[in-house]
């Protein structure tokens, strides 16, 4: 039952929101609160319903750690930290088990020369996301920075429906005081009118842009032989606005569920293609991890105090984890190193204290951006080594048949024809869909500001009914977001 089905939106949720304000009005205290949370388990056993157990043994090691570390606790520092570290690695080995064992055993093999047997293990779904948001609330709670909260407040906070599968990675003050707050279990119709509203987005950023930027970028990088120069553009620049789509959209359907039951969910982007600057383009892209490497990995480490060639080794260090967090595999890895590299960069050129052309600093970072990307969508180092090589024109250069007055370029090996016949059917619809990502992505308001002026009239009734209708027509198609597989 992902986001993305009818099934969800037309049927758990209502449910869920009608009981759930229901119960707030005539029920018990706390019944709404128990309901969301046995809707959230629910959700997920429809999802991973092997994994339950392990979700619900997390959701219990890491609440009672959790008291052992707070304030009325009178474990002397040692002990505390101790039990810190013990949660964190219990956080980390639960997450290395599950999603890196047949990765490390397929490295162990490869360089031992060993032939030890892969677990085959599927992963559960989530874990990748409460379990970073359990490290954070163990390090905070050790930090003194969280107040103690009941268990059912806390199980919530983990499992809540809407950011179970893909975050965003909220951390306990975000979300714990709204599940305890009575005034939220009242209906509000505004809340309820933008959680539509972003609800809606999300359908379209997903099924209308995402799925058949997905299509483009499938054939390019999984089926294609070889790329021509415009084809591997193409396919790069497809890849990069499916992600953010497909993402972006995950997030706002998240958001929307959670105003719809009075719930702020942190955002989780803000316009990243537009950043002028490597640094500011983490600032708003996957806003909730990027907090995360920074306050519980980069500033442990060390940060910015230790010098300028610590500073750097800390960055990379920081984003080689997150790179692995994102994937199993040497992609990932070098992902996160690339990142890490552009941010290094960054801070180099700030020092010089030279500035750029807004235009040339907007191209140089979405450049880099969608290069890094190519690493993270191949599937190997060959795969990617045909995109890179396509970007170069080193397999080849076609030019549609109508530039033919450019003939004098045959001669250098420039040929004219058929000039997307790599990237499946339907080229011409590819360019379109791409035109209209850089009009969203570059030129207009995002969800939030688009929420922000919403105001109970006939026409933003109007947009948002033909948005959610739009939304409902895909919903016939069966798609994945692609972060679901993290």
């Amino acid at each position: 039952m992902p986001f993305s089905y009818f099934e969800y939106a037309f049927i758990f949720l209502p449910i869920v929101i009608g009981v759930y304000y229901f119960l707030n009005a005539k029920g018990p205290s706390q019944s709404g609160k128990a309901w969301l949370l046995i809707c959230s388990l629910l959700f997920y056993v429809y999802l991973s319903p092997m994994y339950l157990p392990l979700l619900l043994i997390s959701i219990i090691v890491n609440f009672y750690l959790g008291r052992a570390l707070g304030p009325g606790s009178e474990a002397s520092r040692v002990p505390a930290m101790a039990t810190m570290t013990f949660g964190v690695l219990f956080n980390v080995a639960l997450l290395g088990y599950y999603k890196y064992a047949d990765f490390f055993i397929e490295n162990i093999n490869a360089v031992a020369g060993s032939d030890i047997a892969f677990l085959k293990i599927i992963m559960p779904i989530g874990i990748s996301y409460f379990t970073l948001l359990q490290i954070a609330f163990l390090v905070d709670t050790y930090r003194g920075k969280l107040r103690e909260n009941g268990f059912l407040s806390y199980s919530l906070f983990v499992a809540f429906f809407p950011k179970i599968i893909q975050g965003p990675i909220a951390l306990q003050p975000e979300m714990v005081p709204q599940f305890d707050d009575s005034a939220r279990g009242r209906f509000n119709a505004e809340n309820f009118s933008r959680g539509l509203l972003f609800f809606s987005i999300g359908l379209i950023k997903k099924l209308v842009i995402a799925d058949n930027l997905g299509i483009w970028a499938a054939q390019g990088y999984d089926h294609a032989a070889v790329l021509t120069l415009l084809e591997g553009w193409l396919t790069m620049l497809a890849f990069c606005f499916q992600l953010y789509f497909d993402f972006s959209g995950y997030t706002d359907i998240a958001i929307g569920a959670g105003l719809m039951l009075n719930i702020r969910i942190p955002d989780n982007f803000n316009s990243p293609y537009k950043s002028l600057t490597y640094q500011d383009l983490w600032r708003r892209w996957h806003i909730t991890l990027g907090r995360f490497l920074r306050e519980y990995i980069y500033i442990p480490l060390g940060g910015n105090r230790q010098g300028e060639i610590r500073t750097h080794i800390n960055l990379l260090v920081t984003f080689i984890i997150g790179g692995l967090w994102h994937g199993a595999a040497w992609t990932f890895v070098l992902w996160g190193a690339m990142n890490g590299l552009g941010l290094m960069v960054h801070r180099i050129w700030r020092r010089t204290g030279r500035t750029m052309h807004r235009f040339a600093a907007w191209l140089l970072t979405f450049a880099w951006w969608n290069v890094t990307l190519v690493m993270w969508r191949a599937t190997d180092y060959e795969q990617a080594l045909k995109v890179y090589r396509s970007l170069l024109g080193l397999d080849g250069v076609v030019l549609p048949e109508r530039f033919r007055f450019l003939s004098f370029l045959e001669e250098a090996g420039v040929r004219f024809g058929p000039w997307l016949s790599n990237v499946g059917e339907k080229q011409s619809y590819l360019l379109y869909f791409i035109l209209a990502s850089i009009v969203i992505c570059f030129f207009t308001k995002n969800s939030q500001e688009l929420a922000d002026r919403l105001k109970p009239s006939m026409r933003w009734a109007i947009f948002v009914s033909v948005l959610l209708g739009i939304g409902i027509i895909h919903m016939t198609q069966v798609s994945e977001f692609i972060y679901a597989r993290f």
